[in-house]
């Protein structure tokens, strides 16, 4: 590894933890970015389906029942059978998965008006388009 490369390795490594120490505190250990995304997709629309999340998210109904069963039995999410159709079921949130989404952000807030406050609004540009572009290229 270059030294730079070791530099922005160390530096990520740094930057990972800390997102990881603030997930851990609030006993969410295990919630992927999909997860996360379910999550706060179903708080906002209070009520869903299943089949929505399919048709938003543009995932099979089996990938969206799989990525539902550990936040289901986790206490995330509920499911309840509609009562006027009952091959219907209707999604919601706990007050765990609306903790999820509410704590993630807050963090984001204070790590946005801390990076404000530390970079001048040309290195924030500068860091924005960077990130953007790492973002748009990266491949996992």
């Amino acid at each position: 590894m270059k030294p730079i490369e070791k530099e922005f390795f160390d530096t990520f490594t740094d930057f990972q933890c800390l997102i990881l120490a603030h997930m851990n505190r609030g006993d969410i250990n295990g919630i992927t970015a999909s997860h996360y995304n379910i999550i706060e997709f179903v708080l906002r629309k209070k009520r869903t389906t299943g089949k929505e999340i399919s048709s938003v998210f543009k995932i099979t109904p089996a990938a969206v029942s799989k990525q539902l069963k550990p936040l289901i039995s986790n206490d995330f999410i509920t499911q309840e059978q509609d009562e006027n159709d009952r091959r219907k079921f209707i999604l919601s949130v706990t007050e765990k998965g609306k903790f999820v989404v509410e704590n993630s952000e807050t963090f984001r807030k204070k790590i946005t008006q801390q990076t404000t406050a530390i970079l001048s609004p040309a290195e924030l540009e500068q860091f924005n388009y960077l990130l953007s572009k790492i973002l748009s290229e990266i491949k996992l």
